[in-house]
């Protein structure tokens, strides 16, 4: 009789096989000891499971008896094998006062041979298990105390040294390759945990627009509750809203879809001061349900009645609550009824996610805050819409106003996960202090494991901070949080194509097409890939001429028609697409004239007398928004770009030095090397060869300047050799070396 298959997890760029007992980084093997392999297979078995620290003791040293320093130097060492730093989580997380969560994205599927990495012996890397190492190696590293054992702490520390020089070594080797792509793994499925759960939208049984929205709030509010403990997967907002309410839906399909084995279901009906809510728990695999309940309350009690629900639901999937979880479930964020009703309205409307019901939900929020000045959740989420809605550095007013917001939801309740989050982004959009916002993102992410919203905002930081395999990670954990968000997919696409990793952008992008399917952005990505990849811009412009009308509300998809007739230099092709669109402005740069595009086209014609007329109908409105927002480096860019194309060297040379200073690579990897490269192509077009081509060396193997639609100054090889605005280096030796030669594997390495 056969056996029946085995199988091996993968989660990152790891793989493990669970009966061979070997853990491989791409096809290379990590050398693990038995207590250190089994504590990293216990807990990818139960990935996105808090583990307490005596349950793991128990499965690995199930034999004996043992320290807990023996549990802390076997993560230690996994964290050494993972190259996880101080502040990065992208496979362990401590759960203070409790223990442990793997939470990586675990994928399972049939294993395949492979050849046998070289064992270490087990006497040379175990733990030494005595109170004195304890101290020594945990405590305090330097304690006289840690020379009572001396030999054997020697023995192991040496044994681990070793062990993380192997580790930094295998770490070093993927600096110069893309990082796997889980969609490109064959027959592989996503493991579901057991503890994991989707609150789909609840049914509104009242008839006007705005119980809708309450009713919105309310189903919000329990999955907010819900995702605030540690030992639940919780899905985010974004991947249930589409599964509307209503007896069509397919549960036990939505469950695999979002990676869930179980799901909560519900209706709201509100009818003056009364309110009726309807819950009910559904465990996907045997269609049974766990929990129901049917609540009728005063409209006072509707926060008991969500806090019931999510208690219910964790006894129900016997989750353990901290005692810190727990009082934050019993805490009221309001004891005004009216003030929780607009909050709960506010949720709903803010679900729509556009710039208008953006503001209408901030309105409320402040209405809110008006009928309880204490309510510090409602001041929080106030705060996060108005920096979102001034994310585009225009209005300053309201980016004082988010700062202000956070700060007063922060000293009304101090330890408030969501003011956190609301300083953490104030100082990471609005101030671009990202170490501070880290600080706060940490925070937050401790009171509320399950937002990948937070995740989200982290990955943004690591990569300005050059950070990038950091940044792919943490994408990674909000895609497993938040699977059917479109935006998240896109995101992680566009960071694939920062570090020039074509095929991983590929990927996400198809992703974000699968979960909507009329999304222009990611074809527009997809597109501008036929470049990026295959130099074929004909290609690409096929896929952008297959887009239906109507589908280019803020000019996008006109943007990249005509950026990619420039790049098959059809000239009139693209003056047609600028003359057909009733936009004044097109997106690059915030918002530039079509007069600018105008005065390329014209300038790469030839015709040049034209293209100065062009441009000094762009020029007032340049030169307005940088003297508005001195401080934005894009701004400057922009204006160095526009008298670089006017020849006006000296203008063009300061204003594109000033962008990078303002935004050096140092402090900002990413726009750092944006500014840099647009730097290079001012020296290319005002005729300093030697300056442009010594920048095209160094930022053709750097991550960070790869952009669409429309960005000129993206270095990368197919940019270089079909842009137009590169003609002037063509003879150039150095320059021709570099267009003869393959394209350089982008190098991954932090700029701090």
């Amino acid at each position: 009789m056969n056996a029946p298959p085995a199988h091996i997890y993968e989660f990152g760029d790891f793989r493990l096989d669970a009966e061979k007992r070997l853990l491989w980084r791409e096809d290379e093997p990590v050398p693990l000891t038995s207590r250190v392999f089994e504590t990293l297979l216990y807990m990818v078995e139960h990935h996105d499971t808090v583990l307490d620290k005596e349950r793991l003791m128990e499965a690995v040293w199930s034999d004996s008896i043992v320290e807990e320093n023996n549990l802390t130097q076997n993560i230690s060492t996994l964290r050494r094998v993972f190259g996880e730093t101080p502040g990065s989580h992208r496979f362990i997380v401590t759960v203070p006062g409790r223990g442990y969560r793997f939470v990586a994205e675990v994928r399972l599927r049939e294993a395949d041979a492979g050849p046998e990495p070289q064992r270490i012996p087990e006497t040379a890397i175990e733990p030494v298990e005595t109170e004195t190492a304890r101290v020594a190696s945990v405590s305090e590293p330097n304690h006289p105390a840690a020379s009572r054992s001396f030999r054997p702490i020697l023995l192991a520390t040496a044994a681990v040294l070793a062990l993380s020089v192997a580790a930094i070594f295998f770490w070093r080797g993927r600096t110069q390759n893309p990082l796997e792509s889980p969609a490109a793994i064959p027959s592989a499925r996503i493991v579901i945990p057991e503890k994991s759960i989707a609150v789909l939208p609840f049914t509104n049984l009242s008839a006007d627009k705005e119980n809708a929205f309450f009713t919105e709030g309310v189903q919000d509010d329990i999955l907010t509750a819900l995702a605030k403990f540690a030992d639940l997967k919780v899905v985010s907002r974004m991947s249930v809203a589409s599964y509307v309410a209503g007896p069509h839906r397919n549960l036990r399909e939505i469950g695999q879809e979002l990676g869930v084995a179980n799901v909560l279901e519900g209706s709201v009906r509100r009818a003056g001061g009364k309110v009726r809510v309807t819950a009910q728990l559904i465990e996907m695999r045997t269609n049974t349900h766990l929990w129901a309940e049917t609540y009728d309350r005063d409209l006072a009690d509707v926060f008991a009645i969500q806090s019931d629900i999510a208690q219910q639901i964790a006894t129900a999937l016997e989750a353990k609550l901290a005692p810190e979880e727990k009082a934050r479930l019993d805490a009221r964020p309001t004891t005004n009824s009216e003030a929780y009703v607009l909050y709960l309205t506010g949720r709903g409307v803010e679900g729509a996610v556009n710039r208008s019901d953006e503001i209408e939900a901030e309105q409320l929020y402040v209405q809110a805050t008006a009928l309880d000045p204490r309510f510090a959740l409602a001041y929080a989420r106030a705060s996060l819409l108005n920096t979102r809605i001034s994310s585009n550095g225009d209005d300053l007013a309201r980016k004082a106003k988010a700062r202000a917001q956070a700060e007063e939801a922060l000293r009304l309740s101090p330890t408030l996960g969501e003011a956190h989050l609301a300083l953490g982004l104030c100082l990471y959009w609005g101030e671009k202090k990202y170490d501070a916002a880290l600080k706060e993102f940490e925070v937050a992410a401790a009171t509320s494991p399950n937002n990948a919203e937070i995740y989200n905002y982290v990955a943004g930081i690591y990569r300005r901070q050059g950070r990038w395999r950091e940044s792919v990670a943490s994408f990674e954990r909000a895609m497993s949080l938040d699977p059917r968000n479109r935006e998240v997919a896109l995101f992680a696409g566009n960071n694939h194509l920062f570090m020039r990793d074509w095929p991983a952008a590929t990927a996400c992008y198809d992703r974000a097409l699968e979960i909507a399917p009329d999304f222009v952005a990611p074809k527009i990505g997809l597109a501008y890939l036929e470049v990026f990849r295959n130099g074929n811009p004909a290609a690409g412009s096929k896929i952008l001429q297959n887009i239906p009308a109507g589908s280019d509300p803020y000019g996008m998809l006109s943007e990249g028609r005509w950026d990619l007739a420039m790049l098959e230099r059809d000239y009139s092709a693209a003056e047609k697409i600028v003359n057909d669109s009733s936009l004044e402005n097109f997106p690059g740069g915030g918002g530039t004239p079509k007069t600018f595009y105008l005065g390329r086209i014209a300038l790469a014609r030839g015709d040049i007398e034209s293209a100065q007329r062009y441009f000094a109908a762009a020029r007032p409105d340049t030169e307005k928004r940088v003297r508005e927002n001195p401080d934005m480096a894009e701004r400057h860019a922009q204006l160095g770009l526009l008298y670089a194309y006017m020849q006006r060297k000296e203008d063009a040379i300061r204003e594109g030095r000033r962008a990078v200073e303002l935004e050096p690579e140092s402090q900002d990897a990413l726009h750092g090397a944006i500014a840099a490269a647009n730097l290079a192509l001012v020296y290319a077009l005002v005729g300093e060869p030697d300056q442009a081509i010594t920048l095209i060396e160094r930022l053709l193997s750097a991550p960070g300047q790869v952009e669409w639609p429309d960005n000129p100054n993206n270095i990368t090889l197919a940019d270089l050799r079909l842009r137009w605005e590169w003609d002037s280096l063509r003879s150039n030796p150095r320059f021709q070396k570099i267009l003869a030669g393959p394209e350089p594997k982008t190098v991954l390495t932090a700029t701090r």
